[in-house]
C-alpha cells in the first residue's frame, strides 16, 4: 500500500519536534502510508523530515513502545506486522470496553449526545453516497470514541484507542469493502435506537454482533497479504 510518493511531513503537527516527528510517523504507519514489514532507514526519515536524528531516534523508541515499529539492535527497524493473535486479542478487549460503555450511556444519554451521535450517522450515510470509504472509515471511528466519551471517563477513549492499534491498521485493509459500509451504518442506527430508548439491554446487545463480525472479516487478510503478517 506505501506509496513512495508519499510525503511525510511534520507541519500542521503541535509540540515539541520530537512529538511533531512521533506523531507524524505514528500517523504514517496507522493509515498504512507505511506498509506492515517496511523497513524504515533513519537517514532517509531524518532528511525527508528536515530534522536531525535524536527527535527520530525518540519517536522511533516511542514507537517501538507501542508496538508499532520492531527495532532489531544492529540491524534493521521496521513497520511492526500485523498478528492474527493480536488482532484476536484486540478485538476481545475492544468488545468488552464497548459493549461497557454503551451500557452506560443508553442509561444515562443527554439530548446533546444524540444529537451528536445522529449527525454523525447523518455523515456517514453521505459518505457512503459519494463511495468515500476513507472518510466513512474515519466517521465509523468517531461514531464509537463518542460512545466512549460519553462515558465521562476521560481516559476511556485513549485506552480503547491504545488497545486497537493493530485493528485500526487491519481495519483499513477491508476498504473499500462491498456492501459492508452500508450493513456497518445499519448496526450503528440499531445501536443508536436502542441508546435513544434507553433500552441497554438492546444496546449491549447490538454493540456485541456488530463488533465480533469484525474478526471474522480481517481473518482472511492474512492469506491476502502474507507480507503484513508475522510467520508463527
Amino acid at each position: 500500500m506505501y506509496d513512495h510518493k508519499f510525503k511525510l511531513d511534520i507541519e500542521g503537527h503541535e509540540g515539541p519536534l520530537g512529538q511533531r516527528v512521533y506523531t507524524a510517523l505514528r500517523n504514517s504507519i496507522l493509515d498504512m502510508s507505511f506498509d506492515p514489514g517496511m523497513v524504515l532507514r533513519k537517514g532517509a526519515l531524518c532528511e525527508q523530515l528536515g530534522v536531525s536524528r535524536s527527535p527520530v531516534s525518540e519517536a522511533l523508541g516511542k514507537l517501538s513502545s507501542e508496538g508499532l515499529v520492531d527495532i532489531i539492535p544492529q540491524s534493521a527497524t521496521r513497520v511492526s506486522q500485523l498478528s492474527s493473535s493480536e488482532l484476536r486479542e484486540e478485538s476481545f478487549l475492544r468488545e468488552a470496553v464497548e459493549v461497557a460503555a454503551v451500557t452506560k450511556v443508553a442509561q444515562e444519554r443527554s439530548d446533546d449526545q444524540l444529537l451528536k451521535l445522529s449527525r454523525n450517522l447523518r455523515l456517514q450515510s453521505l459518505l457512503i453516497d459519494d463511495k468515500d470509504y476513507q472518510g466513512f472509515f474515519e466517521a465509523d471511528v468517531e461514531f464509537h470514541e463518542l460512545i466512549l466519551g460519553f462515558t465521562g471517563f476521560p481516559k476511556v477513549v485513549a485506552a480503547a484507542g491504545q488497545m486497537s492499534l493493530q485493528l485500526r491498521r487491519a481495519r483499513l485493509l477491508l476498504l473499500p469493502e462491498e456492501g459492508r459500509p452500508e450493513e456497518a451504518l445499519a448496526e450503528h442506527q440499531r445501536i443508536f435506537d436502542a441508546i435513544k430508548a434507553q433500552d441497554s439491554e438492546e444496546a449491549r446487545r447490538f454493540m456485541s454482533l456488530h463488533l465480533r463480525q469484525l474478526i471474522d472479516r480481517i481473518t482472511p487478510l492474512e492469506s491476502q497479504y502474507p507480507g503484513y503478517f508475522r510467520t508463527a
